[in-house]
């Protein structure tokens, strides 16, 4: 057998073993049947069957890594997210995103964690990162840091762009979360891995990204199947559709 083939069976077999992560998406799936999400993918057929990628997504709620994950279902892959530390050390979620062997995020030692993310690429794993690293509460996307172009030149593997739009109305940022709400559509669209020339700056790289999920996340806003219900439902919008989110710069502020 062929070294690359050794590091293929070594892979499955790895996936095979997995404890964790398939049960949470059995659950994850059963609330979504319960819940009668209307869930819509879109490009699934961009996400690579194996090897490494980079998944960079915007970010409008507190359960898009779940919706993010389930993008990439079609290509039968699981996403290890990049998250923030203090997920881990929680007595609650900690033992699942270790489980499902995500990667920790400490700011004081980002160093560590770029390592840990290029070496999972590296193994072909797809790695999931919110480049806005943190909500979006203008429901439009912010200004991205360099991370998710750095580990994929780094880790030389696709940089693949996704937009989500719909889970916001179930838990975001200053909104009550209403995780019993039912019916509500949820659209992830996944676009054509970017191409990195060489010599191309990450900053140039990580503006064409941004590029590409507004055009992502606007082609989901603008084909979302819900309307607001009245005046006081509009919360959910970006304010360029008419909705009463705040405009970017004051969502900045």
């Amino acid at each position: 057998m062929q070294p690359s083939q050794e590091k293929f069976s070594d892979f499955r077999y790895g996936l095979a073993m997995e404890l964790v992560y398939p049960p949470v998406i059995t659950l994850a799936k059963t609330m979504f049947r319960v819940l009668d999400l209307k869930i819509e993918i879109d490009g699934a057929e961009h996400i690579p069957a194996t090897g490494g990628a980079v998944l960079a997504s915007n970010h409008v709620s507190y359960l898009d890594f779940i919706f993010c994950g389930l993008g990439a279902q079609p290509a039968k892959r699981l996403v290890r997210f990049m998250a923030k530390k203090s997920v881990f050390d929680n007595k609650v979620s900690g033992p699942l995103m270790r489980g499902m062997r995500h990667i920790p995020v400490d700011r004081d030692a980002g160093a560590a964690s770029f390592r840990a993310a290029t070496e999972a690429l590296r193994r072909g794993e797809v790695v999931g990162v919110f480049p806005e690293a943190t909500i979006s509460e203008s429901f439009t996307v912010k200004e991205l840091k360099s991370g998710a172009v750095r580990l994929a030149r780094t880790a030389k593997v696709p940089l693949i762009p996704m937009a989500v739009w719909g889970p916001h109305r179930l838990w975001t940022k200053g909104h009550k979360k209403d995780l019993s709400k039912r019916h509500v559509p949820v659209l992830i669209k996944i676009g054509q891995a970017i191409e990195m020339p060489k010599g191309t700056s990450p900053d140039a790289l990580t503006a064409t990204l941004k590029e590409r999920l507004s055009g992502l996340l606007d082609s989901a806003q603008r084909a979302y199947p819900d309307k607001p219900s009245g005046p006081d439902d509009r919360w959910w919008l970006p304010a360029h559709l008419g909705g009463t989110a705040p405009l970017p710069e004051a969502a900045a502020v």
